[in-house]
């Protein structure tokens, strides 16, 4: 295992890089009425900006994460960051949607380039009982790009339009470059045969299972072109999932996903955990911020502002939990946040009524950040406790695969809950009406686009508690000790030389 004499700059270093990638998750869906009136085209177009980004995220991850350990997550890390930042510039100067959609596609395989080398150098540069404060940070970075993002998005767009939110990223991104350059060390390389096959595999059922899932509510669940239909695609993608393990179990050569990995109890409960955590997150902000902006009468920036409680306690807590799941069983911090976050959820689903005191929910906002900051690092640091350095890549991969396909399915299902929960509680015709508003909604609609919303709130409630039992179910962590005694001499050490201090 590998050591740093200084591993703190190297992470505030890729933390940066990181954050700006989860701000431009959040930043567009703000500027999204500006980017239809600039570009002159119609709302299923401007959709596919912020899906083609994430599209193009999350399918890559099994491989790049590969890539890292094969060529360096140094390497990798500065290769993506420059793809994403040039991307940006380019997403700002795009003159036609179809343009801005390219752009933003290869600005997505930039961003999956970058994010598996942050989770895999933590793993690599931190001792496993010294990576909780490293993890803490990571979480809370996560915690307040959510804040971020949209108020950021807001300002920009109101003062100076909608290409800033991408231009931003520039200057950023070159000051995060110099910064990785200086301070991130180059790491030990391993040399990985590339699995072609597994790639292909794995890349064709991710895109098609992903693509299923986020578009299935734009084409009603059915016919795409043809004879392609949104089921007929996520079965498809299901089916070459289910080959593409296959073929990793019988491989003779070196897999891209080690199966065995799985085999760890730990980090294939934290993976579960994860992808319910990535659902969540995403599921929650769609039926409240339309209850804030379409029933509230608030702008974009003002319903992002409620999440400032969220995000202080989030950011402020994060380090401190970092520090103590090095000395308690992350078990109980990971559960007790689990359901901190699903009494939150509810809490807010309970207050979305449409004459309710707008500050109350500020008090679930508040208890939301404490919740968060309790899950992040626990789950990262229970992942990759017991990873090696030649895993490291691979498991970065698989965790943030997972999380992110956790945000697609939240994603999907929230939109197809929304819609049938309008149906249900608006008068015959009005939820279509509503879903084109863009102001505040004729105060007649009100009570029960409300009740809608807050009904769709319990979905995400449900499965963060999910989310909960997996924690509930973690093994107690191992000894630092035994895990070194594995790995001792794989990197041709001896014992002393290889641990780190």
């Amino acid at each position: 295992m590998e050591t740093v004499a200084k591993p703190w700059p190297a992470l505030w270093a890729l933390v940066l890089g990181f954050f700006m990638i989860l701000v431009d998750s959040t930043i567009v869906s703000v500027a999204n009425p500006k980017i239809m009136e600039g570009l002159h085209t119609d709302i299923n177009s401007v959709i596919w900006v912020t899906s083609a980004y994430l599209l193009a995220y999350a399918v890559p991850l099994l491989v790049t994460g590969r890539l890292g350990d094969k060529y360096g997550p140094k390497n990798l890390y500065l290769i993506g960051l420059s793809v994403f930042t040039l991307a940006s510039l380019w997403c700002g100067l795009s003159g036609s949607i179809g343009m801005l959609i390219l752009a933003r596609a290869v600005q997505g395989l930039g961003a999956a380039m970058m994010t598996p080398q942050t989770m895999a150098v933590i793993t690599r540069i931190f001792a496993p009982d010294k990576r909780g404060p490293a993890m803490g940070l990571w979480g809370a970075t996560a915690g307040v790009a959510m804040l971020v993002g949209p108020i950021l998005g807001g300002v920009l767009v109101d003062g100076l339009g909608w290409e800033w939110i991408f231009f931003v990223n520039v200057p950023v991104g070159v000051v995060a470059f110099i910064m990785a350059f200086r301070l991130v060390p180059s790491l030990r390389t391993h040399d990985h045969k590339f699995d072609l096959l597994g790639v292909a595999l794995s890349s064709l059922g991710l895109f098609m299972l992903v693509f299923g899932i986020q578009e299935g509510e734009k084409y009603n669940w059915g016919t795409i072109t043809g004879p392609i239909s949104v089921w007929g695609l996520i079965i498809a993608g299901i089916v070459f999932l289910g080959l593409f393990i296959v073929w990793q179990a019988v491989t003779r050569g070196e897999p891209l996903v080690p199966l065995h990995l799985f085999k760890v109890r730990n980090f294939s409960l934290a993976n579960a955990a994860i992808t319910t955590m990535g659902f969540t997150v995403t599921a929650m902000s769609l039926p409240l911020f339309f209850y804030y902006q379409l029933v509230r009468g608030m702008s974009p920036t003002q319903s992002a502002l409620m999440m400032v409680p969220m995000a202080l306690f989030s950011g402020v807590l994060a380090p401190f939990v970092g520090k103590l799941v090095d000395i308690v069983n992350p078990r109980y911090v990971a559960l007790t946040g689990f359901i901190l976050m699903a009494v939150s959820l509810l809490w807010t689903s309970s207050l979305m009524n449409a004459d309710t005191a707008i500050w109350l929910f500020l008090l679930p906002s508040g208890l939301l950040g404490i919740a968060s900051s309790g899950i992040w690092a626990p789950l990262s640091t229970t992942a990759t406790r017991n990873l090696g350095p030649r895993e490291a890549g691979a498991g970065a991969g698989i965790y943030n695969t997972t999380r992110q396909i956790g945000s697609v399915l939240g994603s999907a299902a929230i939109a197809a809950l929304i819609g049938a929960r309008l149906a249900a509680e608006m008068p015959a015709g009005a939820s279509q009406g509503a879903s084109g508003v863009s102001g505040q909604l004729p105060e007649f609609l009100r009570a029960g686009f409300s009740t809608a919303m807050g009904q769709s709130m319990i979905l995400p409630a449900i499965v963060v508690l999910a989310g909960g039992v997996m924690a509930l179910l973690f093994a107690k962590p191992r000894a630092v000790d035994a895990i070194y005694a594995e790995f001792d001499g794989v990197e041709g050490q001896p014992k002393s030389e290889s641990r780190p201090r």
